[in-house]
């Protein structure tokens, strides 16, 4: 089973929604991590809700600083913000790693947070799928 860690800034919506996409979507072959550079220490209600609805939210998804993450070996990073792709920490072995940048639903309605989730799975999945599986 190949690893993806999802990188973003506050590990409270993007990459979480990432991180749910991913296992639901591609679970035969990639098990997804995702945290943040700055993690919030909380999940959006709007990200949570959404998975929920679609049968994809799992108790264990929270936001995570990097620090508790750099334990596991992955196969690939991907940063889904530009501020984690400019603060992307080095890894104990080099991984590849990849920028796929979302724009924040963060602020916005929750009609935001379902357009962020559908480019996410429209425009990431595939790409994590050809790099791992």
């Amino acid at each position: 089973m190949k690893k993806v860690l999802i990188l973003c800034t506050g590990n409270s919506c993007r990459s979480i929604m990432a991180e749910a996409l991913i296992n639901a979507k591609l679970e035969r072959c990639i098990q997804a991590y995702s945290s943040g550079v700055k993690a919030s220490g909380k999940v959006h209600p709007y990200a949570q809700e959404l998975l929920e609805e679609h049968d994809m939210w799992r108790e264990e998804y929270h936001s995570k600083t990097l620090d508790t993450m750099m334990y596991i070996e992955y196969d690939l990073i991907v940063t889904v913000c530009d501020n984690a792709q400019e603060n992307c920490p080095v890894f104990p072995k080099a991984i590849k790693t990849i920028h796929i940048g979302f724009a924040d639903p963060d602020g916005k309605d929750y009609v935001a947070f379902i357009d962020t989730m559908m480019e996410i799975e429209t425009r990431l999945l595939p790409i994590v799928e050809a790099e791992l599986c």
